[in-house]
C-alpha cells in the first residue's frame, strides 16, 4: 500500500504523468476519486477534463486531468497526484492523502486468472510439438 501526500514537492503541476501508465496499479479509477472526493460520480465526470470528440484533451489546471488513453473505450484513470492537487487547488480541500489499495480480488479476476494460466499451459504445449 502506498501513500502518497500532496504537496508542491510531491506533485508534479500541470504536467501528464506518463511514468504512471507503467504502472497502472497505482492509478485510481472514477470508483476510487468518487470516494476520495467524497462526491457523485456524475460530478466527477463534470470535474474530469474530457471531451467526446477529442481522445485527449489537453491539461487544463481547472480540472481533474486524467491519464492519457490510447483508445475512447478505455476507462477513466487518474494518477493519485493528479487527484491531490484538484482537490487542494481546485476543491479547496486542506490535508490531502491519499492512499492506494489495490483492489480485493473478484470472482472475476479470478476467472480470468485461471483462463491464462490454461491459455500459457495450452501454448506451450503447443510450442513443444515438432
Amino acid at each position: 500500500m502506498d501513500n502518497l501526500e500532496s504537496s508542491p514537492a510531491s506533485s508534479l503541476f500541470g504536467e501528464r504523468h506518463s511514468t504512471a501508465l507503467n504502472d497502472p496499479g497505482n492509478l485510481m479509477t472514477i470508483d476510487d476519486v468518487q470516494r476520495y472526493l467524497n462526491r457523485s460520480r456524475a460530478s466527477v465526470y463534470r470535474y474530469a477534463n474530457t471531451d467526446l470528440n477529442i481522445l485527449n484533451p489537453p491539461h487544463e489546471r481547472q480540472r481533474l486531468n486524467p491519464e492519457i488513453r490510447l483508445s475512447k473505450d478505455d476507462p477513466l484513470l487518474f494518477h493519485p497526484n493528479e487527484v491531490a492537487r484538484f482537490a487542494q487547488e481546485v476543491l479547496g480541500l486542506k490535508q490531502v492523502k491519499i492512499e492506494v489499495r489495490e483492489s480485493p480480488e473478484t470472482a472475476t479476476h479470478a476467472l480470468l486468472k485461471a483462463i491464462l494460466e490454461e491459455l500459457k499451459g495450452i501454448r506451450q504445449l503447443l510450442s513443444q510439438r515438432p
